[in-house]
């Protein structure tokens, strides 16, 4: 199983150049059960890197396009009259797969993002009241735009509370770039391989492992301390739920099972506590207007909390 990740990682990488760390962290997502936002300017491969990952998965895989005039059933599916029979029949909407790719999601409107809220947070649609249970794996992967804000929405905090993690995507150095150039040049018109590496089924199998990865008082403690400290800096406004420290662990435990650790470790909270936290803080702004850095936050209370 850790042979098809690490086949997985480096499909992803050769995909995307120069996106070693997203691929890890996107692969960490999904081992733990959560949903990913990965953020970063245009034509920088977060589109690609989310949909290379669902198609190296033999799972049932679809793409929103959030726009302006989507509707809550454009997402979540309707319940359509069927003359012939009498009775109201639900079209399922995308949702209903294994992997949900929501493409530049702060195009729409915090109404329209909140169709969302029940699919990630429990897993189920609830339409004309009834739920129904979604399949697994599920994982959202939406991308944003953090560069244009003309004609976008901020993504509200009940929103970005429901990912796991949040992965900034950046142009890679001139070096890179020469490669990549290098890389399509030689590719020509063939298509990539996206031939499925991994089953749906290894995915849940996977994922239980990690959630059974043991996690030690004193850690349990270590990650506490980082998120009250986080809640009572000066610089923040308390923004941090309950479900933001089980996110922690629950990213430090895949990191860890990926590792073959025997248990959870320091280092392994050290390694997703920016990527699982950052996104979440609400910063006041400084005497000029402009708010803090929220990943230059998690570094500094990383750097004064006490290690077990």
């Amino acid at each position: 199983m850790k042979e098809k990740l690490h086949a997985l990682h480096e499909r992803l990488t050769g995909t995307v150049l120069g996106a070693q760390q997203p691929s890890y962290l996107l692969i960490t997502a999904l081992l733990s059960g959560g949903h990913a936002l990965i953020q970063g300017p245009p034509g920088i491969g977060k589109t690609t890197i989310a949909a290379t990952l669902a198609k190296s998965i033999e799972a049932t895989f679809s793409r929103i396009q959030f726009t302006p005039d989507l509707l809550p059933s454009d997402i979540t599916g309707y319940s359509m009259y069927h003359q012939g029979t009498g009775q109201f029949q639900f079209i399922p909407g995308p949702v209903f797969s294994n992997i949900v790719l929501a493409d530049e999601i702060n195009r729409t409107s915090p109404r329209i993002q909140s169709a969302l809220f029940e699919c990630m947070s429990e897993q189920q649609v609830t339409v004309d009241g009834v739920t129904r249970k979604l399949n697994s794996p599920f994982m959202v992967i939406a991308t944003q735009n953090n560069l244009y804000s003309t004609g976008t929405f901020p993504l509200p905090e009940p929103q970005l509370d429901r990912f796991l993690l949040s992965i900034n995507m950046t142009l890679p150095d001139m070096e890179t770039q020469a490669q990549l150039l290098k890389v399509h040049a030689s590719r020509g018109l063939e298509p990539p391989d996206s031939s499925p590496i991994l089953h749906a089924n290894e995915i849940v199998s996977a994922q239980r492992e990690c959630a059974a990865v043991p996690v030690n008082d004193r850690v349990c403690r270590y990650i506490t301390v980082i998120c009250e400290s986080l809640r009572k800096s000066d610089a923040g406004r308390g923004a941090l739920s309950a479900r933001a420290s089980i996110a922690v662990m629950r990213a430090a435990q895949a990191v860890a099972w990926m590792e073959n650790a025997p248990a959870v470790y320091p280092d392994h909270v050290k390694t997703v506590a920016n990527a699982v936290l950052a996104h979440r803080l609400i910063l006041r702004d400084n005497r000029h207007g402009q708010a803090g850095d929220p990943a230059s936050l998690v570094a500094n209370v990383l750097q004064n909390a006490p290690v077990p």
